[in-house]
């Protein structure tokens, strides 16, 4: 689960600085969103990695995560208008295959499980 996250943590990363740098003033939303998704992935990373030193951070992050995918991907459906250009959480991540909105999902029976094996 860390590994994947990490991978999305990079690419997310890789893309929203090359989208802020080079193409903000074309879709400042979308890419503006893709930044904060490589943030989410990089503090989810972290704290994943973690273990239980940062348990409750990881739930909040992963949880934000899901909530931003959800919350994005039905703008980026009802209003098109304003994602002209894709972030990583539109569509519902489908630029990703889907991954943006499966990984939340995961992550939160991962740290679910976690949380049951200490009990």
């Amino acid at each position: 689960m860390i590994a994947v996250y990490g991978v999305f943590a990079l690419s997310a990363s890789a893309r929203a600085s090359f989208q802020l740098l080079t193409k903000f003033d074309e879709a400042p939303l979308a890419y503006s969103l893709s930044a904060v998704s490589a943030f989410v992935y990089i503090i989810a990373t972290v704290a994943l990695a973690r273990g239980a030193k940062s348990r409750k951070l990881a739930w909040l992050t992963v949880g934000f995560e899901l909530v931003g995918v959800i919350t994005v991907g039905a703008l980026s459906i009802v209003l098109p208008e304003l994602f002209a250009h894709p972030s990583v959480w539109s569509g519902f991540g489908s630029g990703y295959a889907f991954i943006p909105l499966i990984l939340p999902i995961l992550g939160l029976a991962w740290l679910w499980r976690e949380r049951a094996g200490n009990n």
